[in-house]
């Protein structure tokens, strides 16, 4: 009549799960945060570039650069790298009134960011 520890076992389990799981979720969205955030701020430079909005075009794609070189350090990815050159070729073409140019890099951003994985 030693069944207790059989429960003892069980709540253990139980336990880990209810802890653990959650736990290992958010760092599986930790890896893709910075990615994320990168490809989000990117859209919004589009956006605000297809209406020749050269400087909000520039503090989105700023911010998108910040993130997207964050993710390039935590995990390296060419195709981060490629997003990384087209939205400081953004940023350079946005602060010189170039919408058009600026857009253009910007879409390439998200296009190559949006391929990491």
């Amino acid at each position: 009549m030693k069944k207790t520890g059989h429960w003892g076992i069980a709540v253990l389990g139980l336990m880990t799960a209810l802890v653990g799981v959650p736990f290992l979720s958010s760092l599986a969205l930790a890896d893709k945060g910075h990615a994320a955030e990168a490809v989000e701020h990117a859209k919004e430079a589009v956006s605000h570039g297809k209406q020749g909005h050269a400087d909000a075009l520039v503090k989105h794609a700023e911010g998108a650069l910040k993130h997207a070189e964050a993710a390039q350090k935590e995990k390296a990815n060419p195709h981060m790298a490629e997003g990384i050159k087209q939205l400081k070729e953004a940023v350079e073409h946005g602060k010189a009134g170039h919408a058009d140019v600026a857009t253009k890099a910007a879409e390439a951003a998200v296009t190559h960011m949006s391929e990491v994985k």
